[in-house]
């Protein structure tokens, strides 16, 4: 196994859901320990970082360009070379003032072993789903989530798009899988409504009890 990795963040392929852009670090990398990705705002004006709190503590770099962090109501000015460190539960954004503003954006969760969730495989497929395009999501997704197993959270919610489909076997077997990676995933399947149409299964009952 090689005992390094370079890699030139230009070469990383830029992902998109539509409104943000970024460059999945962590997940090309095979990085467990901590979450690290970078965002761009191609023009000035662009919001690089979505508006959101966070339960992590998060490190931002400012790697290119100058960027106008709002962090708890207070605005930041940060040009390239800028660290801005924002503790939990605290309201973050961050806007670029010039074109190719790149943000560089590393975090983990206090007190707690980092535990990869695979938003990076999930955030293009959202706009999907939130537009109850399920078969778009099963059709450009399954693919890339069952190339990626370690990674819950997408599978789990591959699953819930099937049983919408009325897919209840392809459903209960990617729903199993996700439990099967994640425990967390069984309490979400017991209040998830996408799940409802195989809810009365047999085989749904014997994996999340009930």
């Amino acid at each position: 196994m090689a005992t390094s990795t370079v890699v030139h963040l230009n070469e990383i392929e830029e992902g998109t859901d539509g409104t943000m852009r970024w460059r999945p670090v962590r997940h090309h990398l095979g990085i467990l320990g901590f979450g690290v990705s970078a965002w761009t705002g191609r023009a000035a004006g662009d919001r690089v970082i979505k508006e959101h709190e966070e339960p992590h503590e998060e490190l931002y770099l400012v790697h290119e360009g100058r960027a106008s962090f709002e962090v708890d109501g207070d605005r930041l000015d940060a040009p390239a070379g800028t660290l801005v460190f924002v503790r939990p539960g605290v309201t973050r954004t961050a806007f670029a003032d010039e074109p190719g503003t790149t943000i560089i954006a590393m975090g983990g969760m206090p007190g707690q072993a980092f535990e990869p969730d695979g938003w990076e495989i999930w955030s293009p497929l959202r706009p999907l789903y939130v537009a109850g395009d399920y078969e778009g999501v099963v059709e450009t997704g399954r693919a890339v989530i069952e190339a990626h197993p370690e990674y819950a959270e997408p599978m789990f919610n591959l699953a819930c798009c099937e049983s919408r489909l009325g897919r209840t076997d392809d459903a209960l077997d990617h729903l199993r899988r996700a439990i099967a990676w994640s425990e967390r995933m069984r309490a979400l399947a017991r209040e998830d409504s996408d799940l409802d149409p195989i809810r009365d299964e047999p085989a749904f009952k014997a994996l999340v009890g009930g």
